[in-house]
């Protein structure tokens, strides 16, 4: 059955939206500070560091310490990072309460799904696939797949058009100041969860519908559908 033209797309943020990988990388980040004879950082504490790819990670963790780090030395444990990473994606990784089924929903009401991710696009890949939801999205776009990354709206509108073959009205949900700019950027209207990755609260951001979980996303998508398709 042909997907009807007006329902906008769901373009999802991965980390701190779709799943809460916190615990596998901050464990990463923190075998790397060791390894650089710095402290570990408390998982509560390092939450709100996450969010901007690995190499950011890595580079707060070491400006939190207040440890100077070269370009060159970054890129080295960036290497080391993501070798970890990998092999480590989902030891604690889960799906936030609610998503699986929050994507079904949508999915069969006949909004198209995708995701924009400034995770590399072959990890986030794989950890959607091994978490089963990796068939419910039309695009899977990481910071790798074009050759820009959130903020930059392009990398948002290249995932609509990517997912839908043109481009086409959209909706971004995400968890950051990150992804409520990438939207308001590309003008594509934007609901913020509660749950996930910031510095400062979603609501501070001004999104144009905020969500406590993935139960209330329905309500949120069709409050939004209507000013896309208006």
């Amino acid at each position: 059955m042909p997907i009807p033209p007006s329902l906008p797309i769901i373009v999802f943020d991965l980390d701190g939206t779709l799943a809460d990988t916190a615990a596998d990388l901050v464990s990463t980040l923190n075998l790397i500070l060791e390894r650089e004879g710095l402290n570990a950082i408390p998982l509560a504490s390092a939450r709100e560091l996450i969010g901007q790819g690995s190499r950011a990670l890595i580079q707060r963790g070491f400006t939190l310490q207040r440890r100077a780090l070269s370009p060159e030395r970054l890129e080295i444990l960036f290497d080391e990072f993501v070798r970890h990473y990998g092999e480590h994606l989902v030891d604690r990784t889960q799906l936030f309460p609610g998503t699986a089924e929050a994507l079904e929903r949508l999915s069969r009401r006949g909004h198209r799904l995708a995701v924009c991710t400034n995770k590399n696009e072959g990890f986030s890949r794989r950890l959607l696939k091994e978490l089963g939801v990796a068939s419910k999205f039309e695009a899977i776009c990481g910071r790798d797949t074009f050759a820009f990354c959130k903020p930059d709206p392009r990398h948002l509108t290249e995932t609509v058009r990517l997912a839908a073959g043109r481009l086409v009205p959209a909706i971004m949900v995400g968890d950051s100041k990150t992804d409520i700019d990438t939207a308001r950027a590309a003008d594509v209207p934007v609901i913020a969860v509660t749950f996930g990755y910031t510095e400062i609260p979603v609501a501070r951001l001004a999104p144009d519908v905020i969500i406590e979980h993935f139960d209330e996303i329905d309500d949120a998508v069709a409050q939004l559908t209507e000013r896309v398709i208006a």
